[in-house]
């Protein structure tokens, strides 16, 4: 059973910062990329970021520079830190990785965490 568990979200004020975290646990044999996805209230589901099993990154175009995705693959481990952080960026913050298990690793599948809030408000 894999599960991808979040954390790091919480209360911000605008142009503060934060660092989420998305740890990958179970009978991993492969993860090919991790990505963070966003969705605010009454919004559709949005890519923040993503990172491949290579390290080559993507970000979506409202990031501008202002959000840095991070991986450590010893740890299935993806972060996201986030600077100048401002109201728009209010959702609840989801974890997604494509991976294959042990017992089929020639099988992708992709997974999802519970998701973290985080909220930027003065």
């Amino acid at each position: 059973q894999v599960q991808l568990v979040e954390s790091g979200g919480g209360l911000v004020q605008p142009g503060g910062s934060l660092r989420l975290s998305c740890a990958a646990s179970g009978s991993i044999y492969r993860i090919n990329y991790m990505r963070w996805y966003r969705q605010g209230s009454g919004k559709q589901r949005e890519l923040v970021a993503e990172i491949d099993s290579g390290g080559s990154t993507t970000y979506g175009d409202f990031v501008k520079g202002r959000f840095t995705i991070s991986r450590d693959n010893a740890k299935n481990t993806v972060y996201l830190q986030m600077n100048s952080l401002k109201p728009e960026d209010t959702a609840v913050y989801y974890c997604n990785a494509k991976l294959a298990t042990m017992d089929r690793p020639w099988i992708f599948r992709e997974y999802w965490g519970q998701g973290t809030q985080v909220t930027v408000s003065s």
